[in-house]
């Protein structure tokens, strides 16, 4: 009875190591499946905005040579004038119209609208003294700026070279009109003329700050 017992157990041992290998074969033949590819999301680009370059200009530069050599180079009945006398001289040379000729180069300079016109569509940075145009309580949106302080207001106004028209969108906040400040933006050659002055250039304000050396 036991040994009868003891077969029955040895042939279910049996059973189960054939089935372990048969299912172990099978599992052998059965192909594995290809990994799955982790593929990696797709990120957004965003168009950074670059900020441009301004190139830092003094006022010279927007003069042509010829004009700068007379103004260092007054003639010399400029001498023999005092200075109301040469404030009224200037005043009424700045009352002709600028397409008429004048043989004198000094007068030229006084009233030229000639450009560099190299600078059109250029990203600068220059310094100057702020001549109001439009503005409000706060702010000033449209004015001139001249290379030095009472130009148009105290004084005659500079050469039109010499005279930057600027629209400031963002407005600039300005406490004295002695206050000098670097203002940033796209210069254009246009000539653009009110009952205070010409000036033969243009700019759209990007940026102001006050005037440091």
């Amino acid at each position: 009875m036991l040994r009868l017992l003891a077969l029955k157990l040895l042939g279910l041992h049996l059973l189960c190591l054939l089935a372990l290998n048969a299912t172990g074969n099978a599992l052998k033949s059965i192909p594995l499946l290809a990994p799955i590819e982790q593929k990696t999301p797709a990120t957004k680009t965003t168009a950074k905005t670059i900020a441009p370059t301004f190139k830092t200009l003094q006022w010279n530069d927007l003069m042509p040579e010829e004009d700068l050599n007379a103004l260092l180079n007054p003639p010399n009945y400029i001498d023999q004038l005092d200075d109301s006398a040469l404030e009224d001289q200037i005043g009424d040379q700045l009352k002709i119209d600028l397409t008429s000729t004048i043989d004198d180069p000094y007068q030229q300079a006084l009233v030229s609208t000639i450009i560099i016109q190299e600078m059109n569509g250029q990203a600068i940075r220059i310094p100057g003294f702020v001549v109001p145009v439009e503005f409000d309580e706060e702010t000033i949106t449209e004015f001139f700026l001249v290379p030095y302080f009472g130009a148009c207001i105290h004084s005659p106004p500079p050469p039109p070279n010499q005279i930057i028209y600027v629209h400031a969108p963002m407005g600039l906040e300005l406490n004295t009109l002695y206050d000098p400040f670097w203002v940033s933006g796209t210069i254009t050659t246009s000539l653009v003329k009110n009952y205070m002055a010409s000036a033969a250039y243009s700019m759209t304000m990007v940026s102001y700050e006050p005037y440091t050396e």
